[in-house]
């Protein structure tokens, strides 16, 4: 089968990343990948696969008449050939954008039971696309991830705390604006704070955190992996990389979570904050039994083989001609949004 990976945003790299390991050790499938600008100036920034067929144009993807279209963004493009595959960007369980359909995708594989069953219900509602479950594959990546020796690597010593902030970026959700000023007076001797914003995160709020403390290092990367395997705890709030850092067994510390408030420890006013921190460092195994069990049900597969049942499945779905017969809606709003951002914004998949 042929197979095209369609990457928008740079931050799905390592969401990809593991199944495509996945196809270079299988050895049975071509594959190609169709990126934006902005992933394409990554890649070679990093020389990330360099050796690969990759494509910055639709027309000549489709030329490449993949079998299957795999997307971890919420979009893609109606005139590629092939089975649309949807595998997320993210475990975002709590917001229901994660649940909105968009009319592109023929097939969703989900990451546990929860988001399971939200789908199988859209799925009987519209009638024309599968739900398989099989886990996230970005786990794939963080929990094959080789961490030896990994804090001698980014130069930071064993015998400090690492504690890792990584804030949402959306209005209702996100802890930047209560807890950013705040941070620099909290810190300890022996702590080092590693904060990782999203991009689309007000920028004035993170240049306001720059020079405060040598304690604070702020990180631009599109891949947070390393991070999670050198971090000693985790602060967030809603934000789907609390089940990323939840996989590797470390606690967390959620800012006004709007759900499953017992996976971390909940705090609701910044002054919280420091005595959650000592709680969570002192006792990191406190909440094990409650982070599986939220894994248990939000993404349950921590095998390091979720990129391998995605393509069992995709063959089993080409092989024996398993998609509804049911069409797709006519969809022409997003149709022509995304003929404009091809038209007026080259160089830009939505």
């Amino acid at each position: 089968m042929k197979y095209l990976f369609y990457v928008a945003k740079y931050y799905s790299i390592p969401i990809v990343k593991p199944m495509v390991e996945y196809l270079d050790r299988e050895k049975k499938d071509k594959y190609a990948f169709l990126v934006s600008k902005k992933v394409s100036d990554t890649l070679k920034a990093d020389y990330i696969w360099q050796d690969k067929t990759i494509y910055t144009e639709i027309k000549k993807a489709a030329v490449f008449q993949p079998d299957v279209c795999i997307s971890p963004g919420n979009y893609i493009d109606f005139r590629l050939p092939g089975i649309k595959a949807q595998i997320f960007h993210g475990i975002g369980i709590e917001k229901e954008s994660h649940y909105k359909i968009r009319h592109f995708f023929d097939v969703y594989f989900t990451s546990g039971p929860v988001v399971t069953g939200r789908f199988n219900e859209l799925a009987g509602r519209y009638g024309y696309f599968l739900v398989r479950e099989t886990g996230w594959p970005k786990m794939d990546h963080i929990l094959n991830f080789p961490s030896k020796n990994i804090r001698d690597m980014y130069g930071l010593p064993e015998n400090q705390k690492i504690v890792l902030y990584s804030p949402t970026f959306s209005g209702s959700m996100h802890s930047g604006e209560d807890l950013l000023h705040f941070i620099p007076r909290i810190i300890k001797d022996n702590e080092i704070w590693i904060i990782k914003f999203h991009e689309f995160m007000n920028k004035n709020l993170t240049e306001s955190l720059k020079n405060q403390s040598d304690k604070i290092r702020i990180i631009e990367t599109y891949d947070i992996t390393p991070y999670l395997h050198i971090a000693d705890v985790m602060i967030s709030d809603t934000s789907s990389v609390l089940y990323e850092f939840m996989a590797l067994d470390k606690p967390v510390i959620t800012y006004k979570t709007v759900s499953r408030k017992d996976k971390g420890i909940n705090i609701l006013s910044p002054s919280e904050l420091r005595p959650a921190l000592d709680r969570a460092l002192e006792k990191p195994d406190e909440q094990t039994k409650q982070r599986q069990r939220h894994l248990s049900e939000v993404n349950p597969y921590l095998d390091g083989k979720t990129s391998q049942r995605i393509f069992d499945e995709l063959r089993k779905i080409k092989n024996n001609n398993e998609l509804p017969k049911r069409k797709k809606p006519l969809n022409l709003y997003r149709k022509i949004r995304i003929l404009y951002h091809e038209k007026f914004k080259k160089g830009y998949l939505k």
